[in-house]
């Protein structure tokens, strides 16, 4: 799509992971056929920024040739798979994965936004993370398929996962999902859904990263240039780069340390920024210099958008502060857009009345 820095280029590495050809492709292409900027998003993709009209088709050329999409596009859609970032090669996240992308065509066609999680370790880690079918731990040990804006999933084993998901998309398509565009918003009654399983208590974002097999990198922003993506992986012994909807990446194999990186629990990382103006022409503020220096004077979670549609942040936060004509909107646990405390702010009047002048 177009944003304010040219053409966005979006890509779903498959099991959210680049080898170093991957890696050095992709910052080839970022620095020949883009601006060199690359973002990170909240559900474990890649964007490449300033794209020219001009230039998509080589560099989706390139992109296919280094396994990093689909030449099919509707194959390349239904590739919004987010795997929890510490899964291991032959675990039952890695196996269920596998099998899904080796039947993807049997997935239905999905409104543009849907997505699935799994996300098949000791306990779910990505409750937090959007999705719309979510393969998960629930209570007893098992694994269960737990439609999202539902508190309880249908009780599955690994072998059947797969089938389960295909059967549930099909029926969220049938039923008229199309017009509902997300399943948390699809109102019809889920279809033989008997002895239901709730999962269990989340595990937190740190004790997921610690349990990974290397080093987590933060992004704050889920900023990444692409001189810094090539550079990751001369990081001691790292094999690949696996991406996380957490504002960094993991380096498998790689040793915590090696490199200065903001703790997973820095609160730069628990902040929510689009690139705002001029590199989107919907936003009417700046917000990536105001979001830093709030971070540390914000408990809980930071939202700062550049308009009403929250690109950054579909969910709700503690406190955002949403662009309207050139000045910033005050909310508290809201979304962008909603009804504010305070309106027409500007960022010095923010700094003053948050503690941070």
């Amino acid at each position: 799509m177009e944003a304010g820095d040219g053409w966005l280029m979006r890509l779903r590495p498959p099991f959210g992971r680049l080898g170093h050809a991957q890696a050095l492709a992709l910052h080839d292409a970022a620095t020949r056929f883009g601006n060199g900027r690359i973002d990170l998003t909240n559900r474990g993709a890649l964007q490449l920024r300033g794209v020219t009209e001009a230039l998509w088709r080589p560099l989706i050329e390139q992109l296919v040739a280094a396994g990093l999409v689909d030449p099919i596009p509707e194959r390349d859609a239904r590739r919004a798979i987010l795997l929890v970032p510490d899964w291991r090669t032959g675990d039952d996240t890695h196996r269920i994965a596998s099998a899904l992308l080796a039947r993807i065509d049997e997935l239905p066609d999905l409104p543009a936004k849907m997505g699935i999680a799994i996300d098949a370790g000791p306990a779910p880690a990505l409750s937090g993370t959007p999705a719309d079918f979510r393969i998960e731990r629930g209570t007893g040990g098992g694994l269960i398929l737990r439609a999202e804006g539902h508190a309880e999933g249908l009780p599955i084993d690994v072998d059947g996962a797969v089938d389960a998901l295909v059967t549930l998309a099909h029926w969220f398509v049938a039923t008229g999902g199309h017009r509902s565009g997300r399943m948390a918003r699809h109102a019809t009654p889920l279809p033989g859904m008997d002895a239901l399983v709730a999962p269990l208590p989340p595990r937190s974002r740190a004790e997921t990263i610690r349990a990974a097999d290397g080093a987590f990198r933060g992004a704050p922003f889920g900023e990444l240039e692409a001189g810094r993506l090539a550079s990751l992986l001369s990081d001691g012994d790292a094999r690949a780069i696996r991406l996380t909807p957490w504002r960094g990446v993991i380096l498998e194999g790689a040793r915590p340390g090696a490199e200065p990186s903001p703790d997973p629990d820095d609160p730069l990382l628990r902040v929510d920024a689009c690139p705002g103006r001029p590199a989107c022409p919907q936003a009417t503020v700046a917000t990536r210099a105001i979001a830093r220096r709030l971070a540390p004077h914000v408990e809980g979670r930071l939202h700062v958008s550049g308009c009403a549609k929250g690109c950054a942040c579909p969910g709700e936060a503690d406190l955002v502060l949403t662009g309207c004509n050139g000045r910033f909107d005050l909310a508290h646990h809201a979304r962008a857009g909603g009804p504010p405390f305070r309106e027409g702010l500007t960022p010095d009047q923010i700094f003053a009345l948050l503690g941070a002048s």
